[in-house]
């Protein structure tokens, strides 16, 4: 892109992912001086914040999702580029998408975390995380189609282990899970089936620590466990997961050990960067923690490549309180926004103080009017953190309609006790979920398994 007005290239910023950090970048740089070019290998926002509710069907995947061409198609400076970014070339600065080079002036990276399972990567395959649409749907599979195993199973413990439910991980993506399951068997499929009652599921939540949501204050940690047991989930702290293999959890506390029987784990525990850390550090020398994270500079840059910052789940900020930055969407919000505010800055030869966290508080919901808020100058539970909950969360989602879609959503879902997205929509046959009665099949001699 060429100024029109004296025919100099205008800056190039590229940014690469349209999660919290890289999409409210581009929409802070709307106005400036510069050409911006928006990477990602979907062409959409996803609000990762509700994509439990997919999980548990509360909520379709359009819902909490926002087109990115859509979203900034009124940035006139900013393109959006469908791709996946593969290497990068910090010396002729340049990214690869695919055979394609992009140049920049300036790059922002902004890919996120993925799953973290503590070494133990065989376990994904018997406990799926919640980061992507599609891990949703596939949680989603998992969690109706459990009852649905369960209705036609004749042998109790096999029964049992279809109707019980363990999450690992006791922050807020595992409270919110274990909340929202509890009020899928307790309320919303308590009158659907006849074989089974739903309201027997047992549903487990494991938290290592020695209490569900660590970084809460303790009495709203304890608030959020007695709701959760009021709502019939036992929750199991100071426990620790030794193996998944076999619809089988071994869990260890203290010097006990024991094997929890469960067809649907579902895994809550650990994040760790996306493999785009690797890439920066092997092309910049970048340092990266434990979980791949790259560390930053005070000013979200990459030591000794002023032109490169890193935010979001990617980047290790530990400029502050002397320990990281959480890995939720507020602060790569403010990093992504302080960035585009600091190019600004110094194309105009200026400077800006170092980034600067600002914690507004943190929320988790368990379940229908209960929920805990701490803002560190109050701190709220019950029906008031409850409703402060829907009205923070409506106002962050990133399009009109979709706030006005899951307002309509949420409250035909509070009147009904009803969840309309309670779909099975995966190309995985029914033999593989332990469905494997020959009425499943059009005929005895026809041996492929109908999709569900």
């Amino acid at each position: 892109m060429v100024d029109a007005h004296n025919n100099n290239p205008l800056h190039q910023v590229v940014i690469v992912g349209g999660g919290f950090g890289g999409l409210y970048a581009a929409k802070a740089l709307k106005k400036a001086d510069v050409s911006v070019t928006l990477i990602d290998k979907r062409n959409f926002h996803l609000f990762q914040p509700l994509l439990y509710q997919v999980a548990t069907g509360a909520l379709s995947p359009a819902d909490i999702s926002s087109p990115l061409r859509s979203v900034l198609s009124k940035s006139k400076n900013t393109k959006v580029r469908l791709g996946e970014v593969n290497d990068i070339d910090p010396k002729g600065q340049k990214v690869m998408v695919g055979d394609e080079i992009i140049p920049y002036d300036t790059l922002i990276v902004a890919t996120g975390a993925k799953h973290s399972y503590f070494g133990k990567d065989s376990w994904e395959a018997s406990a799926p995380g919640l980061k992507t649409v599609e891990d949703a749907i596939e949680m989603r599979r998992r969690i109706f189609m459990a009852f649905e195993a369960a209705e036609k199973e004749t042998d109790a413990e096999k029964r049992r282990a279809w109707l019980t439910f363990v999450i690992v991980g006791g922050g807020p993506t595992g409270v919110e899970l274990a909340g929202a399951i509890a009020e899928l068997a307790n309320q919303t499929l308590k009158e659907d089936f006849r074989n089974i009652d739903t309201s027997e599921a047992r549903i487990l939540l494991l938290e290592g620590m020695d209490r569900i949501l660590p970084p809460f204050a303790p009495e709203l940690s304890q608030a959020a466990e007695t709701s959760l047991m009021q709502l019939g989930v036992l929750v199991q702290t100071k426990t620790m997961v030794t193996n998944i293999e076999n619809d089988t959890v071994t869990i260890k506390q203290g010097d006990s050990v024991r094997e929890l029987a469960s067809k649907t784990i579902l895994w809550a525990a650990g994040v760790k960067a996306n493999a785009m850390g690797k890439v920066l550090a092997e092309r910049t020398g970048a340092e990266c923690d434990r979980a791949g994270r790259v560390i930053v500079e005070p000013d979200l840059s990459i030591k000794g490549h002023s032109n490169i910052f890193v935010v979001g789940d990617l980047a290790n900020f530990s400029h502050q309180n002397a320990k990281p930055l959480p890995g939720v969407a507020p602060v790569a919000k403010q990093e992504g926004e302080y960035v585009a505010t600091l190019i600004q800055k110094q194309l105009k030869g200026e400077t800006l103080p170092q980034f600067n966290y600002t914690d507004h508080g943190s929320l988790a919901i368990i379940g229908q009017n209960s929920a805990v808020v701490d803002l560190g100058f109050i701190k709220l539970q019950g029906f008031f953190a409850w409703l402060f909950w829907l009205i923070i969360h409506i106002y962050f989602l990133i399009e009109f309609d979709n706030k006005i879609v899951v307002m309509i959503q949420w409250a035909w879902n509070y009147f009904t006790r009803n969840r309309g997205a309670r779909l099975i929509t995966s190309q995985k046959p029914l033999i593989q979920v332990g469905i494997e009665d020959s009425n499943y099949y059009p005929s005895e001699t026809a041996k492929q398994p109908l999709n569900v």
